[in-house]
């Protein structure tokens, strides 16, 4: 399936508004840079908002500027001061949400790399990954790539932001993963790119940020944990924190996310995306743990609860995720907004797909 570069590579289109900010934000974005009203957003206040799909939409929006930014929008909008100063409310709305929603969690005495062991230890999300390996049909599997291909398309870059802002082993360390994570400089490995390819096998949109108008509030705000930490040098060590717990949490997830495409008659091409990541952040883990967040902290030892708040945001967040897919699917509805993707064929023969078990209870593990 061959596209225009820039459907695969960006600029996204310009997605449909969610409420009267988001609106206010799209409508400025069609036109040339200009002010907006200075008391733009002031009384916002949501009531949850890691839900509210006019905030993270907002946001979402005032980020992707920094990355692809949006198709026929002008460039300059990027550092417009009053869309940066609407950004920054919106912005602490949110940590000050994330903060709530975990605390600040304790730096033991041995040290960062055992904090992140004891949070990822802790942490008993919702059974996502089990569902999918063992009942999730096509369309929920479906649904469930078209949620994180927000993420996947861009694949690494959040992260890249930290390169700049530091040095010595935390910096080389980090260059160790995003080097995997970008192919070593090979197109047809790179992570975004493989994921390209599930995307294509299993008939949906592979073009960049295809799926923002579909994608919930937790969904953006999954990606938008991420922008919030990368755009901000003094939450650099929230960062790789967050980063680290994403290492640390990816193996047995993905291996459970190939073998749920194979149990549904899936080929190589399909999984090899989640197959390469079941060794890659194997190794990852340790280096991140370790190298990375022990070395950030050895050189800024004030750093080290950022890197613990980091990675508990960044689970937390994908724990209301996974909850949110579960319970959507438990109800009989789809956990996207709509429309969903349209049902294009796989390219791939279901002919000896096995029958499909309903939905697992949230509790199985």
């Amino acid at each position: 399936m061959s596209e225009p570069a820039d459907r695969r590579y960006g600029p996204a289109t310009l997605p449909r508004a969610r409420g009267p900010l988001s609106a206010a934000v799209v409508e400025a974005l069609r036109r040339p840079p200009h002010d907006l009203p200075a008391d733009l957003g002031v009384d916002l206040d949501p009531a949850d908002p890691f839900t509210d799909e006019d905030l993270q939409l907002t946001l979402f929006l005032c980020y992707e500027l920094h990355y692809r930014g949006w198709l026929g929008v002008d460039e300059s909008w990027e550092w417009q001061p009053t869309l940066l100063a609407l950004r920054a409310r919106c912005e602490r709305i949110f940590e000050a949400a994330l903060r709530r929603l975990v605390g600040a969690p304790p730096v033991p005495a041995a040290g960062v790399a055992a904090g992140l062991a004891e949070l990822v230890a802790a942490d008993n999300g919702p059974a996502l990954a089990a569902t999918l390996q063992r009942h999730a049909d096509l369309t929920q599997f479906r649904e469930f790539v078209a949620h994180r291909s927000v993420y996947h398309l861009r694949e690494a870059d959040p992260h890249s932001w930290a390169l700049p802002r530091l040095g010595g082993p935390a910096k080389a360390a980090l260059v160790e993963i995003q080097t995997d994570e970008y192919g070593n400089g090979r197109l047809d490995r790179m992570h975004a790119e493989l994921f390209r390819r599930t995307l294509d096998r299993l008939g949906l949109d592979t073009g960049y940020g295809a799926h923002v108008d579909v994608a919930p509030a937790v969904t953006l705000a999954t990606n938008n944990l991420m922008s919030l930490f990368g755009l901000h040098r003094r939450l650099r060590g929230a960062l790789l924190g967050h980063l680290a717990a994403f290492e640390m949490t990816s193996s047995l997830p993905n291996r459970r996310y190939g073998n749920g495409l194979r149990r549904l008659g899936f080929d190589e091409v399909a999984t090899r995306f989640y197959d390469e990541h079941v060794e890659a952040d194997a190794v990852h883990e340790q280096i991140a743990a370790h190298d990375m967040c022990e070395g950030l902290v050895r050189a800024e030892p004030a750093l080290a609860p950022d890197v613990l708040f980091g990675a508990a945001a960044g689970l937390a967040v994908d724990r209301l995720f996974a909850a949110h897919l579960l319970d959507s699917w438990a109800a009989g509805r789809s956990s996207l907004r709509a429309p969903a993707p349209p049902a294009l064929p796989p390219r791939v023969s279901l002919v000896a797909m096995p029958a499909v078990a309903p939905p697992a209870p949230p509790a199985l593990v």
